[in-house]
């Protein structure tokens, strides 16, 4: 039972990674989820034999919580300051969806190259102010999805120590 315990753990760790970079998958509250596995079932015991304690457990969900919460407001922040609109946060969203054919140039040229065209066409303000609104999402973007994944491998090593 241990074992399927921990394997399980180890699955909802890995696709939290991949979930903090891809889009559409909730990447650290699943990381956080392994946590959880190991703690429910008693599992949780690191190499000395010490039990996950539900501290730990409270603060990585508490981590997990506020770096959800500035994943939102990272990209918009980060566009308005450089004078970007919302059509270059959603242009940026529609670059990254599509460029994870591309996994993971597609990814980052997409989100920019999405941003700067939706600030280009929509607000019509020309090429200089629609580079530097797509520098300012772009830039948003690789801050928030540094944070999650950066959280979710942070996890993803807490889970190994007390899966094993």
């Amino acid at each position: 039972m241990d074992l399927i315990v921990s394997i399980l753990a180890i699955v909802a760790g890995i696709i939290g990674v991949a979930g903090s970079i891809l889009p559409g998958l909730p990447g650290t509250p699943v990381s956080w989820v392994g946590l959880l596995v190991l703690y429910i079932w008693g599992s949780g015991t690191n190499a000395a034999g010490e039990e996950m304690s539900m501290k730990t457990l409270i603060v990585w969900g508490v981590v997990v919580a506020i770096v959800s919460v500035i994943d939102y407001f990272v990209p918009m922040y980060f566009t308005k300051v450089t004078g970007g609109s919302r059509y270059a946060e959603r242009g940026a969203m529609a670059g990254l969806i599509l460029g994870i054919i591309l996994t993971p140039v597609g990814m980052i040229l997409g989100s920019f190259l999405g941003a700067f065209l939706a600030e280009w066409y929509y607000n019509r303000q020309g090429v200089a102010q629609a580079l530097k609104a797509a520098i300012g999402s772009f830039l948003g973007f690789i801050t928030g999805t540094g944070l999650k994944t950066i959280v979710a491998i942070l996890i993803m090593w807490k889970i190994i120590v007390f899966a094993f």
